[in-house]
């Protein structure tokens, strides 16, 4: 097992299975009535927070309380941050404390490479600006497996603002590695020229939704991260809903083995209407439980059961 989760380029396909496999144990605690596991009993794991998020923290915190490691959930706002800290004297900080495990999500790209040089414990990366996101693209992995019973020959198609999402980059690293064939599709301005070649090999782009969705056996829409943007990337939102929004008609088009992902938070009627949203199909609420099992399974891998 690696010391660090970074980036879905970390992990090869043994290892993204092994902790797809340990997820699918972890779940099973919660279905008790008592969630709580002793692993990580008299660890610490600190969430370092410097964006608002309420999904991740929240599923990162439930997962190392339920495996009985202590928790401290550190934000900016209010913090010694807000007063011109560095991040760097952050971490001394934390180092300091006898930190475990800090779990980071930062507004600048790499903050978290540059975190696991000056701490001595394991670091995960909860998104790192416009960079990455590994376990969202690891509890998406773990979804599809769920649903569809397998990961090697799955057509995703992922959908939307590819140009601003970390979820995108992730999952075309992960989803590669373990088989599934990836196309990325959306306005040509949401999708950068170079994106698929850089990321994996065998990577494909398309700028037609309705042309793909009859051989997808997965179809993920991305967040349109309109607090990112500032230039105009679409005439308008009600233009852009017609040519890459997942509605009623289009999710009768899907093969009827698909599912529909959302990694939230959603714009519904924007990337997505209601209609899908709240679907059979729709996959959107496992993914937030799954992401408690399959966090839980990287803090127990990296601090626990690798260190047997």
């Amino acid at each position: 097992m690696i010391r660090h989760l970074l980036s879905g380029a970390d992990l090869d396909a043994g290892t993204a299975t092994q902790i797809l496999d340990t997820a699918a144990e972890m779940s099973a605690v919660a279905g008790r009535e008592v969630k709580k596991l002793p692993a990580l009993r008299g660890r610490t794991v600190v969430n370092l927070f410097y964006e608002d998020s309420t999904r991740t923290r929240i599923s990162f915190e439930a997962a190392a309380k339920r495996l009985s490691a202590d928790v401290i959930n550190f934000s900016a706002k209010g913090s010694s941050v807000a007063k011109g800290e560095s991040l760097k004297d952050t971490a001394l900080t934390l180092q300091a404390m006898g930190a475990d495990a800090v779990v980071i999500r930062h507004p600048a790209s790499g903050a978290p490479h540059r975190l696991a040089d000056w701490v001595d414990g394991s670091v995960v990366n909860a998104g790192d600006g416009t960079h990455e996101h590994p376990t969202q693209a690891l509890l998406d992995a773990y979804t599809m497996r769920s649903r569809l019973g397998r990961l090697a020959g799955l057509s995703v198609a992922v959908v939307g603002d590819v140009l601003h999402s970390r979820v995108a980059r992730s999952n075309v690293l992960l989803l590669s590695t373990l088989g599934a064939k990836v196309t990325l599709v959306g306005p040509p301005t949401l999708i950068p020229l170079d994106i698929a070649a850089a990321l994996a090999p065998g990577t494909d782009v398309c700028y037609d939704l309705d042309a793909l969705l009859p051989s997808a056996d997965v179809v993920m829409m991305l967040r349109v991260q309109r607090e990112r943007m500032n230039d105009s990337y679409f005439p308008s939102a009600r233009e852009y809903a017609r040519r890459y929004g997942l509605d009623g008609p289009r999710m009768r088009r899907l093969p009827e083995h698909a599912i529909v992902m959302h990694p939230g938070p959603m714009n519904r009627g924007m990337e997505i209407t209601p209609e899908v949203a709240d679907s059979p199909r729709s996959t959107i609420v496992e993914q937030v439980a799954n992401g408690v099992s399959v966090r839980m399974a990287v803090l127990y891998l990296l601090l626990g059961g690798n260190n047997r």
